[in-house]
């Protein structure tokens, strides 16, 4: 009895390291799953979070803090998106800060992220980190960059940012796929065969 309750509980483990989320959000702190056992805490402060509601998510927030704006989408199992979706995020990105330009200059994926960085209007430089889990889109506006290094430097040690920090000023973005969905359509309950 005893070894089956040994192996049991070792598979039990190993099921809840892997079903850990790639995300979340403790307190003050942003946690991002780097591997298995390895975790990476930012601290943020000057919180403040909107829940989001639509029909078709179970949870959805958007949270500012201080030069990061973060939109977290977990949707129903049944539901699918009517596209790529960092592409509906980075077009309503575009309308939102009416940019005129947005040339892509670095895009790195690790795992379940993707790391973007962005000239926008040809002078402001915006940092976009993407991470998708099952039914799970999680989209982070990086203005000052520091997350998006210190993040990607746990999954590339050496990697050095070469880019010139110009913030953009984001103080009245409200940012939302969730609030948007309504009109846009973003995504939908799939539909039976």
């Amino acid at each position: 009895m005893g070894l089956f309750l040994d192996t049991f509980t070792s598979v039990f483990k190993s099921i809840k390291k892997l079903s850990r989320p790639y995300f979340s959000l403790e307190e003050n702190d942003l946690k991002f799953k780097i591997d298995t056992d390895t975790f990476y805490k930012f601290p943020i402060q000057n919180v403040e979070t909107k829940t989001r509601y639509d029909s078709y998510v179970l949870e959805a927030y958007t949270l500012k803090a201080d030069n990061l704006h973060i939109e977290y989408i977990h949707t129903e199992d049944d539901i699918s998106w009517n596209g790529q979706a960092l592409s509906f995020f980075k077009d309503l990105l575009k309308d939102n800060i009416k940019a005129k330009s947005m040339e892509l200059l670095e895009q790195i994926e690790f795992s379940h992220y993707e790391f973007l960085v962005y000239k926008i209007n040809d002078y402001f430089i915006l940092n976009i980190i993407y991470i998708y889990e099952i039914d799970k889109e999680i989209f982070i506006i990086d203005t000052k960059g520091e997350l998006y290094e210190n993040l990607l430097k746990n999954f590339h040690k050496t990697y050095e940012y070469k880019f010139e920090r110009k913030p953009i000023d984001f103080e009245s973005l409200n940012l939302s796929l969730v609030k948007n969905n309504a009109m846009k359509s973003y995504f939908t309950l799939q539909s039976g065969d």
